[in-house]
């Protein structure tokens, strides 16, 4: 959840500093800092306020005069968001300053022991538990306390670490939480996200568990275990363009507006003559043919995309699928086994639950094959196989072209498994697969219709809470309609499938209460209109979707938005679109943080 930057080289390190912490804003955070090495001491800048307060209080980073070292934005889990428990943290003595992101689950038990030892401690974090630990065991061999030391700890972490006796060194160190180095030339830098070294460099070196990093300014050594090993170089292929607005006023308004192109590079190379194709997957027809059942396993946004997943995927494959909320399925005993696919969903492949649920199906004997956007992240290392969406950057807290791809992905798998087992008519499946190379187009049919939604979206002002509704596909997309709502403008929404609503939820529809019914899987269109009438009746002020010439909805409705019509099983793609642009108009007509809303990180790092 926090983020994690530090450069050793030639140039000036704070204002490089700073200008990655500004590039890791969009993960969410309460305070920040930074530390640097300048003449054997390490000078401290901390704030709870933006990383524009840093600027300001360091001069732009040119008051702290350095070649060296790490900063920190933090979300609070151990402690306020005060200056105190901000990183970096130090030792007594000030020999060691620790960046970290993750939870030292056993820091109690250590800190009533180094406080055994004499240690005073200043903050409430866990982290600070780390700099005086190495400090105890340290005795001029820099590798062998830090190693020590995290033998100690319990939980996960990916630290950056300077030391005064080592004015030339950062440690990096990884256990369950993202790190990468970032290769420069006459530099070198680590990070906790590629967005915040990208500006500097494009390749990038992906840190395994258990690794422990020296980097100077033109070497990097890393240890696994006490030894020395090789981690390739990776060459990431981001327009850095991508992570600046580009004349929109938030990201997350160019990042809907980019879905018809990461959608179209998900597809890219893909379909060949009218086949998807997969290069380099272990799963096989016979393999899938021997599959009994599929877990679809993930969190928010991309748990809402596994649900849409299982629609489609039974229909085409004709096998179960249960959706689960990552962070449930390890721990209700899951009955997976060797006959069991899981397909893990997380847009930065970093995502704690779902890092620990595909480890807890694999070792129960499952094939696990990842869905993510991260090229060479933990889950995609973890799975069996991996597909890797191609949604570029997403800076934005609340997704929208992750989601998107996600979509497409499982499509593209669905398709794909299909033709491997046999089993669909291949008129039909020849539909399927046009319709996933049509999206690109009707993405951006959708995204014309902007001003009107931004219109619909005036009617939410002063209102507190308002309903979604919709059946079988349609419900699938309400869930994601109504988490962008509360994400990003913080009024409470729910959504229901809609044939719930007589059994309790009709209850709290009043006289002007705002129901939006999403009415764009034609088979359950009639029972859905029932459903409109039902709230209609009792004075709801209905909003309503549906495919382009569905008269009937206008009738019903008292306003309506129109989406291309398209394959069944691929309505979501292009009814979701409309609620994304939705949510961005009530939150900026609220005047909230679009981008950053509270309480709200964008890669959840820790359980």
């Amino acid at each position: 959840m926090c983020g994690i930057v530090g450069f050793v080289g030639k140039k000036h390190a704070a204002p490089i500093l700073l200008e990655g912490l500004l590039k890791l804003e969009y993960r969410g955070y309460d305070s920040a800092g930074i530390a640097v090495l300048e003449d054997n001491k390490i000078s401290v800048s901390k704030t709870t306020q933006r990383i524009k307060d840093l600027y300001d209080k360091t001069n732009n980073g040119k008051d702290m005069s350095c070649n060296i070292g790490i900063g920190h934005t933090r979300w609070a889990t151990h402690g306020a968001p005060t200056e105190f428990n901000a990183h970096p943290h130090l030792n007594e003595d000030k020999k060691f300053a620790v960046v970290h992101n993750g939870i030292i689950e056993n820091y109690i038990s250590i800190k009533e022991q180094l406080i055994k030892d004499g240690v005073t401690f200043v903050s409430e974090t866990d982290t600070e538990v780390i700099p005086h630990l190495i400090n105890k065991y340290y005795n001029g061999d820099l590798l062998s306390a830090i190693s020590r030391a995290l033998t100690q700890l319990e939980g996960s972490f990916a630290l950056g670490i300077i030391c005064t006796d080592f004015p030339d060194t950062i440690v990096a160190a990884k256990k369950f939480s993202p790190l990468i180095i970032g290769v420069c030339e006459d530099a070198n830098m680590v990070a906790s996200d590629v967005t915040a070294v990208c500006t500097h460099t494009k390749d990038i070196i992906y840190m395994e568990d258990g690794d422990i990093a020296l980097i100077k300014e033109n070497e990097v050594k890393i240890y696994s275990e006490c030894k020395q090993v090789e981690r390739k170089i990776s060459h990431i292929t981001w327009d850095i363009a991508a992570t600046e607005k580009g004349g929109f006023d938030h990201f997350m308004m160019k990042e809907i507006f980019e879905q018809p192109k990461a959608i179209a590079q998900t597809i890219a190379g893909r379909i060949k003559d009218g086949r998807v194709c997969f290069d380099g997957l272990k799963l096989n027809s016979e393999t899938l043919k021997e599959i009994d059942n599929i877990f679809i396993v993930a969190c928010g946004s991309a748990y809402h995309a596994g649900i849409v997943g299982k629609y489609v995927l039974e229909e085409l494959l004709r096998k179960p699928v249960q959706v689960d909320l990552a962070s449930e399925f390890r721990y209700r005993n899951p009955m997976v086994d060797e006959n069991t696919l899981t397909i893990v969903i997380s847009q930065s492949g970093e995502t704690a639950d779902t890092l620990a649920a595909l480890k807890e199906a694999s070792s129960r004997g499952s094939h696990t094959l990842a869905i993510v956007n991260v090229v060479g992240s933990s889950i995609a290392q973890a799975a069996d196989d991996v597909l890797y969406t191609k949604a570029g950057p997403e800076i934005a807290v609340a997704t929208t072209k992750g989601y998107s791809t996600q979509l497409c992905m499982l499509y593209l798998f669905a398709a794909w498994a299909a033709q491997s087992m046999g089993g669909v008519p291949d008129d039909e499946l020849e539909s399927f697969i046009s319709s996933i190379a049509s999206l690109p187009k009707n993405t951006q049919k959708v995204l014309s219709q902007s001003e009107k939604i931004a219109s619909m979206a005036n009617h939410i002002n002063g209102q507190n809470s308002l309903f979604f509704i919709g059946r079988n596909i349609d419900y699938a997309v309400s869930l994601e309609a109504s988490l962008k709502l509360k994400e990003i403008s913080y009024i409470h929404s729910e959504a229901y499938a809609a044939g719930e609503l007589k059994h309790g939820t009709i209850s709290l529809i009043e006289e002007g209460r705002t129901v939006i019914a999403l009415g764009c899987y034609d088979q359950l269109f009639e029972k859905l209109l029932s459903n409109i009438k039902e709230v209609k009746a009792r004075g709801a002020y209905v909003m309503g979707c549906t495919t382009t010439g569905n008269s009937e909805m206008e009738t019903a409705c008292d306003s309506v938005i129109y989406v291309p019509k398209t394959h069944k099983l691929m309505v979501a793609s292009l009814e979701v679109i409309p609620f994304q642009i939705f949510a961005y108009y009530v939150a900026l007509d609220k005047g909230c943080d679009i981008d950053k809303p509270r309480n709200l990180a964008k890669s959840v790092t820790v359980e």
